[in-house]
This record gives structure tokens, sequence and C-alpha cells, in this order.
């Protein structure tokens, strides 16, 4: 059964165990695929990938626009990245990020980060339909503060 917790909505009567998310911050070889990450100034995206980053994760900057993101290669989708990434981290607005979920679904990327307004009930919906393990409305950046 997929797990969200950090929503803040009308559904909290649904709420389900606690996702694993957050524990896989501090799992040894992590790594955290960015999609939407950015080197357009002020953009969540390159934001969240650049703060990652400097704490030292290994960081995967998904983004079909650019070649580069901060001086690293970038993909143009998860179903292009090298390595299977432990989480992705979706920086976009909900219906992008309805088109990156059906692309980790079918690359069997399971563990799902979704930023402050990626998030959407149509996109819960999905997430819940396709067995998730999914974290919304909660910042990686807040969170790898204590576990970065």
């Amino acid at each position: 059964m997929a797990s969200r917790i950090g929503w803040v909505g009308q559904r909290h009567e649904e709420h389900m165990p606690a996702s694993s998310i957050p524990a896989l911050l501090t799992q040894p070889g992590t790594t955290i695929a960015v999609v939407g990450a950015t080197d357009t100034p002020g953009k969540y995206g390159g934001i969240v990938y650049r703060d990652l980053k400097s704490k030292g994760y290994r960081v995967l900057p998904v983004n079909p626009t650019r070649d580069t993101v901060d001086g690293d290669p970038a993909f143009p989708s998860v179903v292009h990245l090298p390595e299977t990434p432990t989480i992705v981290n979706i920086a976009v607005p909900p219906d992008a990020a309805l088109d990156v979920l059906a692309s980790c679904r079918d690359a069997g990327y399971t563990n799902v980060w979704l930023q402050p307004g990626a998030e959407s009930p149509d996109v819960e919906e999905f997430l819940d339909a396709n067995g998730f393990d999914y974290l919304v409305n909660a910042c990686i950046m807040i969170q790898t503060r204590t576990t970065g």
C-alpha cells in the first residue's frame, strides 16, 4: 500500500503509515534525482538541487530543456538516468508532475518526494493508485538540515 506523510489538506481521516522516504536520506549512497533542476535564478528546482549537492548528496538533475545544471550533466527524463535513484524529488507543477510520475512508474522508481506546489488531488490519486511510497507537501531542504 502506498504511504504518505506531510500532507496538509482535507484527507486527514485517511492517514496512512508514515513514509520511509525521510529515512532514506540517512542511508549511505543515497542518490536523489531532482526533477525541475535548473540554473535559472530563483527557480525552486535549482535551489533544491544546489542545496542537496552542497550537503554532499549525489544528485542527478532532470530537466528536458537543459544540457547541464550547476555544471553537471542534466538528463531529459527520469528514464534517461544513468542509475536508479534512491529518491525522485519532484519540483515541477502538478500537471508536469503527473507525466514525471508516469515515467517513474514505468521505470520502477517508487520512492517519490513531491516538493510543496508539485502536489494536487490528481497527483495524489495517481500515487495511491500506482503503489508509490511518497511524501507530499514537505520540503526536502528542511528535512536534510538535520539528516544531511
